[in-house]
């Protein structure tokens, strides 16, 4: 009978390799993304040098999209998670503000940042599907937004997506911005000055 700390080491050796074994498909799937164009690159070419069968890789992830980062829909949850996890004495864009830092700390670095932005202003149908994501994380912030606006009575939900919209719109031109400067300076730099010229 195995004991129970020889099962949680077993555990953990599995999720490690399971890391590692995603890790390394995305790291394949952003070199040839970005040599050959997302478009140009096919998903068996992307198994084929990680040396994984498509099967395999659909197992650890869902859709094409998903191997330029990982996992998106991860990226809002942390948004949501650390805008709802800040004090009540934290107005509504500082709140935002730290959930966005929070998420772009998901990156392994900034190369692969800059990387992944650049694909994603390059490539016209990653980055309709960013914007169509966008659009959905601020659906699923929308209650948080409004109770920290303290929103209610008529008009509540569209001030709350006015400074939803507002904050995605600035990280959107904040994150182009740094990918036309090429990496140089900080993102949330360009954020805070985006936010300061439309509240300013």
């Amino acid at each position: 009978m195995r004991r129970e700390g020889a099962a949680d080491s077993a555990g953990t050796l599995w999720d490690r390799t399971r890391q590692a074994a995603s890790r390394e498909i995305l790291e394949t799937a952003l070199r040839l993304f970005v040599e050959q164009g997302y478009d140009e690159t096919s998903v068996a070419q992307i198994a084929k040098e990680a040396g994984v069968s498509q099967r395999t890789l659909f197992r650890y992830f869902g859709t094409k999209e998903d191997l330029l980062g990982g996992n998106q829909e991860r990226f809002g949850r942390v948004l949501a998670d650390t805008v709802g996890e800040q004090s009540a004495d934290v107005d509504v864009w500082a709140a935002l503000r730290a959930g966005i830092v929070a998420a772009q700390g998901l990156h392994d670095s900034r190369e692969q940042a800059l990387d992944r932005f650049r694909l994603l202003r390059d490539t016209a149908s990653l980055r309709a599907g960013w914007l169509e994501k966008g659009l959905r994380f601020q659906d699923e912030l929308l209650p948080l937004v409004k109770a920290r606006m303290g929103a209610a009575g008529r008009g509540a939900d569209a001030r709350a997506r006015a400074v939803l919209a507002t904050a995605f719109a600035c990280l959107d031109t904040a994150v182009m911005t740094w990918v036309d400067r090429d990496g140089k300076g900080e993102v949330m730099d360009l954020y805070d000055e985006c936010v300061a010229a439309v509240r300013g």
